[in-house]
């Protein structure tokens, strides 16, 4: 029984050692280039697949990009679109948003945006920015 207890213990404390040692890491994007925002969603699929938990910020004409229905013009070497690399890193995890002056500025509303995408709350945004081991990448 202690030994079972014991083994318990260590696993639950292994794994939240794990995720509390995950890097942080988040990406802004605002760019209207459609290669900038295919490299920062190329860079913030590669960063999960690396172990990294991933928030990506979408502002500007990059916040058209968390559209439903989103399209543009496919990228080589793998002819996928930016929205299509956006819905990788959100099936592998990532949280997304767009910056909450995108909405009431450009006449969208919540209901234009894709399952998943919300509009940012800027105190929580920026508490996460501010956190120590944070990495912030701005496109």
């Amino acid at each position: 029984m202690k030994k079972t207890l014991l083994a318990l213990f260590f696993a639950a404390t292994s794994s939240y050692s794990l995720a509390a040692d995950q890097q942080q890491v988040t990406v802004t994007l605002a760019s209207a280039s459609t290669m900038a925002q295919g490299m920062a969603m190329v860079l913030a699929n590669q960063m999960q697949e690396q172990g990294a938990q991933v928030d990506i910020l979408l502002c500007d004409k990059a916040g058209d990009i968390a559209l439903k229905g989103a399209t543009g013009d496919a990228l080589k070497p793998n002819n996928v679109t930016p929205a299509q690399l956006l819905d990788g890193a959100l099936k592998k995890g990532a949280t997304a948003s767009v910056c909450a002056l995108y909405l009431p500025n450009t006449g969208h509303s919540a209901d234009d945006l894709r399952d998943g995408i919300t509009a940012a709350n800027p105190a929580t945004m920026g508490a996460n920015l501010l956190e120590k081991n944070r990495k912030v990448i701005g496109f």
